[in-house]
């Protein structure tokens, strides 16, 4: 029996020619296991202009671009941006990258020197990678808790921070409420905002989606709404009494033609009969009155003579303010922004 499994030649080839066919193999999955290289880049630059309402401060938005560069393929998966280094890191924001591996974040930081990084997750393809740190030195800064912004406008837009339409146009925007990092760090429950328009001309409307925007504790990136303003053209509509059915003669000629028949009929009746006399001119008074009172009330106006034409959004450069607020119970926090709107 010992010899039936006696080690032989053959049987030392064959075990090698499986090892030699195998190692190819678990190289190419030793190879996945470490994910495609890849390479994180981090950009900051100013970002849209905001008011502030503090004498001598001003509002300074960041913007953040990130591009995640693979040695093979685009990179897929999620990004984040950390202020600082070591245990004191905060995460501002998380998003995954688009189709191209990029991402955008746009940050209101508070005064002081802030060292932002992008940290790119990975997955069982790509590698994670993060990204040098770029130095980005606040000072001034408005200490509001959050900025609004208006941007995107359009389809007419002649330059930033302006749209034009013709009456009975639509215009788009979107509106950007973002909250500055102490506000954050204080909020232990979400924080409502409301979002409302004013100072539009007559005959125009704003609509917000969503009214209502929701900043979490620990949030940091903006939160948006998308803006609908709607103009409206004149009306051309027109009822004439005459084109309606039935409408041959004029319904005030007869508020005067019926009573005034029958006032002279029961007089010449009453010219034999003194009780039939003040029964005429209890009747026709009352009458007179009746009628009357029908041919003048509003619904005879309306039924008679239709409603007036609707006028035109009225054209001109309207300056349009855009606040968001939000309130704790007790106070309240209102930031605004202004673009101009133009109607021609």
């Amino acid at each position: 029996m010992r010899g039936i499994f006696r080690r032989g030649p053959r049987l030392e080839s064959v075990a090698g020619l499986v090892i030699a066919l195998a190692m190819p193999a678990l190289s190419v999955v030793a190879s996945h296991a470490q994910g495609v290289n890849t390479t994180t880049t981090l950009t900051a630059q100013p970002g849209a202009a905001a008011t502030c309402s503090t004498p001598n401060l001003s509002v300074t938005l960041t913007d953040i671009a990130v591009v995640v560069a693979g040695n093979a393929g685009v990179p897929v998966g999620t990004v984040s941006i950390m202020d600082g280094t070591g245990s004191t890191a905060v995460q501002l924001a998380s998003t995954a990258l688009d189709s191209s591996g990029h991402a955008n974040f746009v940050f209101y930081l508070a005064d002081g020197s802030h060292s932002l990084s992008a940290v790119y997750a990975g997955n069982s393809t790509f590698a994670a990678s993060d990204s040098t740190p770029v130095a980005v030195p606040i000072s001034s800064q408005c200490d509001s808790s959050f900025v609004v912004t208006a941007s995107n406008l359009g389809p007419s837009a002649t330059s930033a921070g302006a749209l034009t339409l013709i009456p009975g146009q639509a215009g788009t925007g979107t509106i950007t409420v973002t909250p500055l990092q102490t506000y954050v760090s204080t909020l232990t429950a979400p924080a409502f905002i409301t979002i409302s328009c004013s100072d539009l001309p007559d005959q125009a409307s704003c609509n917000f989606t969503p009214e209502n925007v929701e900043i979490l504790p620990g949030q940091n990136a903006g939160v948006t709404s998308s803006m609908e303003i709607q103009t409206y053209a004149a009306s051309t509509t027109s009822v004439s009494p005459a084109s309606r059915p039935g409408n041959s003669s004029s319904p005030i000629a007869w508020a005067f033609l019926l009573p005034g028949a029958l006032g002279l009929g029961l007089a010449w009746g009453a010219r034999r009969r003194r009780w039939l006399a003040r029964l005429s001119l209890v009747a026709l008074v009352a009458l007179v009155t009746l009628l009357g009172t029908t041919g003048c009330n509003p619904r005879y106006g309306y039924e008679n003579h239709g409603p007036q034409p609707n006028p035109a959004t009225p054209s001109g450069t309207y300056n349009v303010k855009i606040a968001a607020q939000s309130s704790n119970g007790v106070t309240a926090v209102t930031q605004f922004t202004t673009f101009s709107l133009t109607v021609k």
